[in-house]
């Protein structure tokens, strides 16, 4: 179908075009439309579907269809976990807005910078506010803004704004919205817990599962390389020697970890650079851009890079640390292969976390074989399956610090059987 069919105004239509949307994605196709007709909608589609351009485009429609007033007053407000995706998001939305008849006014905002300037930029209003929690949170505790006239909420990877890390968050702001507005959530991943707290927020949502088939699969050459803890980091140089690979997102566990195998790769000779939460925002900025436009060769990132960046053709990411459970595994490996584009996904399996990889296999319905490559042959035994654990089936080591998430979903759950 074209976008045309969808409902949306001549000036959107061809606005996507110029944008270089020429069909309709799946979840476009069935979004869209659901949206304009103004109902709550729960949306779960893979990675690099569409989805952002699924929700910007109607709330662009709805935004022009309504009169200005004399102050501008925000009509829809897009919550997001991470600084990149709302900067990514706000921008989709101003390219897209560009030929419009009207100006739009966007504004993003989130934590980790200035405040001070965030706050000026709201003087006269916004159409549209694009954040993450906290920092909204800080605004309008400033008085900065006010959400009283939003009539769109859209909550972006919303399993993530859902689990226990942003909860008291997100429900700080539910407080202060209307309690009359439309509602729509969209992610690639709802796990069952998640999407029952989804419903809760929904009034009569409609439910879009795009499924996944062999036709709209992303084309992912999923690859695991067992190799000794100790020997990842040669072995990366190794293969980056071998394949000439030009862009490489290399996942780790932590941001000492993320700081120590970028420093490793550079003093080596290979431009490579950090990504996680204790970098600048400046400095978050620069490292993407450089790595979209090929200046810098690696990108070695926590998981504040596993959801909704969108690094067109990105050949290849690399699972130096396994992700913690099977969803962040989806999200991680779906930064590549993604609009149609073909790429890889290469895990180090090492002893300690072999049995870890069988519950991610298990829980992604697929059976990796193992590679050794010539040199870097373990010699490690594997750990025994026992020390495994998975309380919640988002998968987890034994031994391994639990983070802040986890220790969240512990304490709630203890309160729901103390409860109970």
């Amino acid at each position: 179908m074209p976008f045309a069919s969808l409902g949306l105004q001549p000036d959107l239509v061809q606005s996507a075009l110029e944008q270089g949307y020429t069909q309709p994605t799946a979840i476009q196709n069935a979004a869209i439309p659901a949206i304009l007709q103004g109902g709550d909608v729960l949306a779960t589609a893979q990675t690099g579907s569409g989805k952002t351009a699924a929700f910007c485009l109607p709330l662009l429609q709805q935004w022009l269809s309504r009169p200005r007033g004399i102050l501008r007053q925000p009509q829809a407000l897009v919550l997001l976990p991470t600084r990149e995706l709302a900067a990514q998001v706000g921008e989709i939305l101003r390219d897209l807005a560009q030929a419009l008849p009207r100006k739009l006014k966007v504004a993003v905002v989130y934590g980790g910078v200035s405040i001070n300037p965030q706050m000026m930029a709201l003087r006269g209003g916004a159409d549209i506010v694009v954040a993450t929690p906290g920092r909204l949170l800080d605004l309008l505790d400033h008085n900065a803004l006010r959400l009283s006239a939003v009539k769109t909420l859209v909550l972006d990877e919303a399993d993530r704004l859902l689990d226990l890390g942003f909860a008291d968050e997100l429900g700080s702001v539910l407080d202060r919205l209307p309690p009359t507005r439309q509602n729509l959530l969209f992610s690639a991943t709802f796990p069952p817990a998640v999407r029952a707290l989804a419903e809760k927020l929904l009034n009569q949502p409609l439910r879009i599962d795009i499924e996944q088939t062999a036709a709209t699969a992303p084309d992912i050459l999923q690859r695991a390389i067992e190799v000794d803890a100790d020997k990842r980091t040669l072995l990366l140089r190794h293969l980056l020697a071998a394949n000439n690979w030009d862009r490489v997102l290399v996942f780790v566990a932590s941001r000492q970890a993320a700081d120590r195998v970028a420093g490793k790769l550079h003093r080596n000779g290979v431009s490579a650079a950090a990504l996680h939460g204790d970098c600048s925002q400046s400095q978050r900025g620069q490292v993407l851009a450089d790595l979209k436009s090929g200046r810098l060769r690696v990108l070695v990132a926590t998981d504040v890079a596993a959801r909704g960046i969108d690094i067109a053709r990105l050949p290849l990411v690399v699972n130096y640390d396994l992700p913690r459970s099977p969803v962040d595994y989806t999200h991680r490996i779906g930064r590549t292969g993604r609009a149609g584009a073909r790429g890889e996904a290469i895990s180090f399996v090492s002893a300690d976390c072999a049995a870890h990889f069988k519950l991610i296999e298990k829980r992604q319905q697929l059976r990796l074989t193992r590679e050794r490559i010539d040199g870097f042959e373990p010699t490690e035994a594997s750990a025994p399956a026992a020390s495994l654990t998975d309380p919640d089936g988002n998968g987890g080591i034994k031994g391994k610090r639990k983070s802040k998430k986890d220790k969240l979903r512990e304490a709630a759950a203890r309160q729901q059987s103390g409860d109970n």
